[in-house]
């Protein structure tokens, strides 16, 4: 093998320094198994996650990061209100355009053991969850047609649009208030197009504390990736690294009755079928 489908950037047991690497055994979900403290193993990758090639030599995951590194991502789009029973649970009618909002580099954070980080600001008991599908695109471009658009795409991994509640709600523009540092955590594995065909058919959920919490399918998204691709393109050039938040199926925190609030210690995971679990704890900084 020389060309990546299921990659991972992690911290080596053999040196103890973060290598780019290509899962051994891509039918295990890393997330699990880096949680669970099973043995993952993983051939290095040569180069970078646009380029890398995959070699023979074999190292062992001491610890999970981001996919996607800080100095690999330009830019953070997120789609807002982009499932079809998301807009209906906020009794809030299909948007006629994609509803973009943004969030920092500083924003990304890493799955398990990294926690997500509450700041002092944001912890007054609405702190949510909004499990997504991401997108990381592989090379540049403008203007992209929609029947070009996946050629775009370097592939697919789990995140999580952790918000403010509060903070959102008290303006229309949302980037601050779900652009604080560590409100994107991304993994376990960046899986390429190659091994996704079609990511309009992928389950998704969030389970809370052990609770299924947001249980949907890709295949509900308003406007579907190669829209959105191709609408963003528009005038605009679309850098290779620049990551997708795609949107968040019903059953955020908010909405729920009673409300569910992303306390301190506690367990978020979001799953994507054929990528994995995101698993992160939840750790408000101190006062």
């Amino acid at each position: 093998m020389t060309t990546a489908t299921h990659i991972i950037r992690f911290i080596a047991v053999e040196d103890g320094r973060v290598h780019l690497g290509q899962l051994v055994d891509t039918s295990r979900d890393v997330g699990l198994d880096s949680f669970e403290g099973r043995k993952i193993q993983s051939y290095l990758i040569n180069g970078t996650i646009f380029d890398g090639i995959v070699t023979e030599r074999v190292l062992t995951v001491k610890q999970l990061l981001s996919p996607v590194s800080m100095e690999d991502c330009n830019y953070i789009r997120c789609l807002g209100l982009n499932y079809s029973d998301h807009a209906k649970e906020a009794n809030l009618p299909l948007p006629p355009v994609p509803i973009l909002f943004s969030k920092p580099r500083t924003a990304l954070a890493d799955p398990y053991p990294s926690a997500i980080p509450i700041p002092k600001c944001a912890q007054d008991g609405t702190s949510d969850y909004e499990a997504e599908l991401c997108v990381v695109i592989g090379k540049s471009g403008r203007d992209i047609p929609e029947d070009k658009a996946l050629d775009y795409v370097l592939g697919y991994t789990c995140g999580n649009d952790v918000s403010a509640r509060t903070m959102q709600l008290l303006t229309a523009q949302w980037s601050f208030s779900k652009g604080l540092d560590g409100s994107c955590p991304l993994g376990p594995v960046l899986v390429t197009k190659a091994a996704i065909p079609n990511p309009q058919r992928l389950a998704i959920k969030a389970i809370y504390n052990g609770q299924t919490v947001q249980d949907g399918n890709t295949s509900n998204m308003i406007f579907d990736i190669k829209k959105q691709i191709s609408y963003l393109s528009q005038g605009t050039t679309l850098e290779a690294g620049t990551i997708f938040l795609t949107g968040t199926p019903a059953g955020i925190g908010f909405f729920r009755q009673p409300r569910v609030v992303l306390e301190d210690g506690s367990d978020i995971r979001v799953y994507v079928e054929n990528i994995g679990t995101l698993i992160n704890k939840v750790h408000y900084e101190s006062r």
